[in-house]
C-alpha cells in the first residue's frame, strides 16, 4: 500500500472539501433562499475534491499518467443498466420499509408539496399530481446523467482511486475503508443538516454507515469495469431518486403533550 500517495491524496481532498463544507457557516444573518442556493453551489463545487486530488496526486505526486484514472475506460455496459436501475429498487425498498415500520405514512394527497406550494406565488395554479410525475419523470431519466457531472468528482477519488490504492489490505478492508473515510468526508455538511437534519452527531454514524453500504455497491460496480463513470452514474441515479419517496410520505411523528 502506498501510504504517501494515499496521504496526499486525503490532505488534498480534505483540504479542497472541508472549508466549501464550512463557508456557509460565515452567511448565518442571510435571507435563507439566497443562503441555500449558495450552501448547494459550495457543495456542487466541493464534490469535485476527491477528484481534483486524484489528478494530482496521481500526475503530479506519483508522476504517472492521467489515463491511469481510467476517465478513457467503459468496461462491460450491461453494469451501467445496474448503475441506473439498481438504485431506483433500493431507494423503493427502502420506501416500503418506512411504511412497514411506521416511520412514515402514506399521503397521497401530497400534503407537504401542497403546503409548499400555497406559500410560493401563483403555486396553487399547477396540479399538485403534475408536478409528482414531472419530478419522478426527470428522476428516473434526465436527473441521473446531469448529476453524473458532479458525482464524477467524488467517484473518481473514491472509487477510480481510493479503492484502487487500498486493494493490497484485500478487497473488503478496501471496500469498508473507502467507505468510512468517504461518510466522515461528509462531516461538516451532516452537521449543518444534510440527510439527517436535527441529528449532527448521530447524523455522522448513519452518514457513514449509509457511505459504508452504497460505497459496497459503487465499488462493486467499479471493480467489475474499471470504470469511474458506472460508479458516477450510479451516484448521479441515487442523488436524483433518494428524494422522492418524500414525495409520498408524511412522517408519523409521536407527539408528547
Amino acid at each position: 500500500m502506498d501510504k504517501k500517495s494515499i496521504g496526499w491524496f486525503l490532505g488534498i481532498t480534505f483540504s479542497i472539501s472541508w472549508p466549501l463544507f464550512l463557508t456557509p457557516l460565515l452567511f448565518g444573518e442571510m435571507e435563507p433562499v439566497n443562503k441555500q442556493l449558495i450552501t448547494q453551489g459550495l457543495w456542487a463545487i466541493a464534490m469535485w475534491g476527491p477528484g481534483i486530488a486524484a489528478i494530482i496526486t496521481t500526475v503530479l505526486i506519483m508522476k504517472q499518467p492521467f489515463k491511469n484514472l481510467r476517465l478513457n475506460t467503459l468496461g462491460p455496459k450491461h453494469f451501467y443498466l445496474w448503475a441506473w436501475l439498481l438504485p431506483i429498487g433500493l431507494t423503493s425498498i427502502g420506501g416500503l420499509l418506512s411504511l412497514f415500520f411506521g416511520v412514515a405514512k402514506l399521503d397521497l394527497n401530497f400534503t407537504l408539496i401542497r403546503e409548499s406550494m400555497a406559500s410560493a406565488a401563483s403555486g396553487n395554479s399547477v396540479p399538485v399530481e403534475l408536478i409528482v410525475a414531472i419530478q419522478i419523470l426527470l428522476a428516473f431519466t434526465l436527473a441521473p446523467l446531469i448529476n453524473v457531472l458532479f458525482a464524477l468528482g467524488e467517484e473518481l477519488g473514491w472509487r477510480g482511486f481510493l479503492l484502487p490504492h487500498l486493494m493490497s489490505l484485500g478487497q473488503w478492508k478496501a471496500i469498508l475503508i473507502s467507505g468510512v473515510i468517504w461518510g466522515l468526508w461528509h462531516a461538516p455538511a451532516v452537521m449543518q443538516g444534510l440527510n439527517y437534519p436535527g441529528y449532527p452527531i448521530l447524523g455522522m454514524f448513519m452518514m457513514i454507515i449509509f457511505c459504508v453500504l452504497l460505497g459496497t455497491i459503487f465499488s462493486w460496480l467499479y471493480l467489475n469495469t474499471k470504470s469511474p463513470w458506472v460508479a458516477a452514474l450510479a451516484h448521479g441515479s441515487i442523488n436524483a431518486v433518494a428524494g422522492l419517496p418524500v414525495l409520498f410520505f408524511q412522517l408519523a411523528v409521536c407527539r408528547r403533550e
